[in-house]
This record gives structure tokens, sequence and C-alpha cells, in this order.
């Protein structure tokens, strides 16, 4: 379901925009629908009323939850159903001061083809509508409620976010308003294509941006990630520069680490390098083991030793435990599980719908 062909419905219903608002506002805050100064009978028009209990029925069925994989760190992996049946995945992440997130997945599937990414060695199978990308947040919310339980949400799961640009945008739209999510902590993750960097700009709410690198090397960049477009490190830093100038979020690089691959001296004397004054932060993430990938993440230790290397240098970077690491869940390999069984991971809540009586 796309978000503009919801808006229609409820007009058709004779819902006006304040209407509109208040239906999608609590829905996106996962909210009661008599939540408000206005009891719906007093608020909503007669068709709109007594079309509302099928229509919030529907939206649930957009992203129902099939399984919980809980981690040591606070995170839990979530394997989604979609109403066709699809499954997809979304990552709750540890709670902060300002409070938690969650990463969403913006397709089934992805046609990039990163090595070392369990969702891409499947192909793209097909996009997700702006409502199910929403959904995803609803269902996070309601596993968290309250005014600090999701503040922050990530276009980081499944699926590259630019190859599904109008959705993803309209989704960071609602999200950014009716959602009452911070405009900066939307967070926009893709392998670099142009249509991000002229697109972003012109949007009325504007997410930061967080950038894939993985290497400063053009020719293993391009062996990591065989269907990314074809513009080098260089470029791609160039171009997120200037949006990280014209909104004032620094770019969030993201650096996943494989041994003997990408953790090498020379890396590092790259990075500093490339990233000499920008307004950056680098995102060290030690690989989450895919089975049959052949890459390995090194020591936590040679890790560390990185971090402060290139903090030293002045490039401010964080070293991240990827949530999912010690229940054999990193992006993808929920959905390969459910679909070819095997033993399942350790701390698995399978949710089953409730019984009536």
């Amino acid at each position: 379901m796309r978000l503009p062909d919801l808006t229609s419905r409820l007009h058709a219903l004779g819902a006006g925009p304040t209407h509109v608002q208040r239906v999608l506002r609590h829905w996106a805050q996962a909210h009661a629908h008599d939540r408000g100064a206005h009891a719906p009978e007093h608020f909503y028009p007669k068709p709109l009323l007594e079309a509302l209990p099928a229509l919030r029925e529907e939206l649930a069925g957009l992203a129902r939850l099939q399984a919980s994989h809980p981690g040591e760190d606070g995170s839990a992996r979530l394997l989604v159903r979609l109403g066709d049946g699809q499954m997809v995945e979304s990552v709750l992440l540890p709670a902060g001061p300002k409070g938690g997130g969650v990463c969403v997945s913006t397709q089934v599937g992805c046609a990039v083809g990163c090595r070392f990414c369990m969702t891409g060695q499947g192909g793209l199978v097909r996009q997700l509508g702006s409502a199910e990308i929403v959904a995803q947040v609803a269902l996070a919310r309601q596993q968290r409620p309250g005014l600090k339980g999701v503040r922050r949400v990530v276009f980081m799961g499944m699926g590259e976010p630019a190859h599904n640009l109008d959705e993803v945008m309209d989704a960071i739209e609602l999200l950014g308003t009716a959602g009452n999510i911070g405009h900066k902590e939307l967070v926009f993750s893709t392998v670099g294509d142009l249509r991000v960097f002229e697109r972003l700009p012109q949007g009325p709410v504007k997410p930061a941006l967080a950038l894939s690198l993985h290497t400063t090397r053009p020719a293993l960049r391009a062996e990591l990630l065989p269907r990314a477009p074809a513009l080098t490190p260089a470029e791609l830093v160039r171009l997120a520069e200037d949006y990280a100038r014209a909104t004032q979020y620094p770019i969030q690089y993201q650096w996943t680490l494989l041994e003997g691959v990408n953790d090498g001296d020379d890396e590092l004397e790259g990075i500093a390098e490339l990233l000499a004054g920008k307004y950056a932060m680098m995102n060290l993430i030690p690989f989450n083991s895919v089975e049959g990938s052949g890459f390995r993440r090194p020591s936590w230790e040679r890790a560390a030793e990185m971090a402060r290397w290139l903090n030293q240098r002045g490039v401010l970077t964080r070293l991240r435990r990827s949530a999912g690491q010690d229940v054999d869940a990193g992006c993808g390999q929920l959905r390969a599980r459910a679909e070819r069984p095997q033993r399942p991971a350790r701390k698995v809540i399978e949710v089953r719908p409730a019984v009536a009586g």
C-alpha cells in the first residue's frame, strides 16, 4: 500500500485534512484511535467513522510480527510478515539517553548484491510501499510504547532505499510530520546514488544521511558492491559533504570491517586523507557473520585500535557492536532461515495470533 492511495481513500470517506492527519498520526505513533480531545464519534464524518475499524485492521495487517530475537545489548531483531506473506526484517535498537529507535526495511531483498550481505545474495523480490515502511515503525512502537520508545528511524534494513526512492521519501515525510520523528533522527542509508543527492534536499523533511563506504579504494569497492553506482569513494564523499553542509547534519559513513580486506593500515591512511576536515562521523561495524560468505570480522582489539587511530587523526569515529551478532541474526539471516528452515537461532520468541474467547 502507498500512502497517497491511503490518503485518497480517506478523502473518499469524507475526511478533510484534519481528519486525515489524525488517522495518520494515531497509526504512525501507535496510539489508540480514540486518543485526543474529541471523541471519534464527535470528530470524524460518519462514513469514515464506520470504516475506521476495518481500516485500522487493514493497516495492522501491513506488517505483523512473525518472530522476535532479542539480543543481549537490548536490541531485538524482528521478522516481519507483510500482507502478501513476504517477510522483511526490522531491528529495535538499544535505547539511548534520548530514547530508542528502529531500523526498517525498504525492499524485500536487494539488487545491489553486496558480497558480505545475506540480503543481497537473494536479489530483489519486490519494492515496499510507503505505507508498509511506516507500518514497521508503528509495529516497533507497539513493541516499545511510551514517549521514548521509538524516537529514531534508520532506513538501513533490507534493501537499498535509493532504488525505492519515491516510496521512501513519502514515508520520511509522514514520519517527520504526523509520525513525530525529528528530521535529523530520520537516517537515510545508501550505497550512494546520484538521485539521492538530487532528491533529498528537495523534500519538506530532510533526513540525515548515512553512506556505506566500506573502502577508500575504487577497485575494491566495485568488487564488494558489484551493482552499486560507479562512483568513486572520493566522489561520494564530495557529494555527501555538500549535503551535510546544506542540512547541518554530519554524514555518517558506514564501514563494515572485514578481516584482511579493509582493516589494514593503508585503509586507515585513506580514511584520514578522505575525511580530513569533513563534516562527518565514521562508524566502524565489525562484520556480522554470514554463513558461506568467506568473510570474517577482525578481532575486537584490532577494531578498537583502528577507531583510536582515526580519532587521534581528527576523524570522529565510533566502533559499533552490530545488533544481532549474539543471536546469529545479521540482516537477511532471519528471512533466509524462515524460508529455508534450519536449526533455530537462540532466544527466539515466536509470536502467535491471540485466540478469542
